[in-house]
């Protein structure tokens, strides 16, 4: 690892090991591969040269007010996420260049990078006018329940979209965080077998460092971060949070606040 920062973030450029998704598999034209490259790993506390947390003080961000005492600092500032998506956006436009990409958002935290993403790609195919490739992408929904309460159940459920519309497409499911990998490592073999489509892969805006972890590892990922539960940016505690632009830690108070949350 290399080029620690100032709020204490590293960047790491190696391929993780594990199971990852499916990757393209027909010859139409060759893939110069940017998965799994420039992810920022997110220290745990007391790791590196200082002992001090190398997180962020709500104090210094815009954090809605039913949240600021539920909450014990911000781990990922909202900026800093936009920044890594666009990356990833960048990515995933040269890896499909030639390509129609379907996006399969997973609802409901993968929503706001979700649309942070979509945008971004967007936003990359209307600047490269005089570009020859023809990147093109539409997308669906699903919604996949593994949660309940702060702990991963390992049993996932799955509705939304018709398997057989992602017949012979390239699929990029696009999911909030990968913790135990439970979800994903189901989910993914699900749309192969139900759906046959032509590739499936997984973008992540965060990977979790857990012991709880099956193995799996998307294909695409901005954040590596320590085994925290985290809140906002889409990502919930008993529906609360998701209106949050920061990706922030939740504390003891905000787990008994919000556990009976309406």
């Amino acid at each position: 690892m290399s080029g620690k920062d100032a709020v204490g973030v590293t960047k790491s450029g190696n391929p993780s090991a594990g199971t990852s998704a499916h990757a393209i598999s027909d010859n139409s034209s060759p893939i110069v591969s940017t998965r799994r490259t420039g992810i920022i790993r997110i220290p745990d506390e007391g790791e590196g040269e200082s002992s001090d947390a190398p997180f962020l003080p709500v104090s210094s961000f815009l954090i809605p007010p039913q949240y600021q005492d539920a909450v014990s600092h911000v781990l990922i500032p909202h900026g800093l996420i936009q920044d890594r998506v666009h990356k990833l956006a960048f990515d995933i436009n040269q890896e499909y260049a030639d390509k129609t990409l379907h996006l399969l958002c997973v609802l409901k935290g993968g929503s706001s990078f979700f649309w942070e993403l979509q945008t971004a790609l967007i936003n990359l195919s209307s600047h490269r006018r005089t570009n020859t490739a023809k990147f093109q992408f539409s997308f669906d929904f699903v919604r996949v329940k593994s949660y309940e309460g702060t702990e991963s159940t390992g049993k996932v459920q799955i509705t939304g979209t018709d398997m057989k519309n992602l017949r012979g497409r390239h699929l990029l499911l696009v999911e909030d965080l990968i913790d135990s990998g439970l979800t994903m490592s189901q989910l993914v073999p699900y749309i192969e077998k139900n759906a046959a489509p032509a590739s499936v892969r997984v973008a992540a805006l965060m990977e979790k460092r857990t012991h709880r972890s099956c193995g799996f590892k998307a294909d695409y990922v901005a954040f590596d971060i320590p085994d925290l539960f985290v809140v906002g940016y889409s990502l919930d505690y008993n529906e609360a949070f998701r209106d949050m632009l920061h990706i922030c830690v939740i504390n003891e108070l905000g787990i008994e606040k919000f556990k009976t949350n309406a």
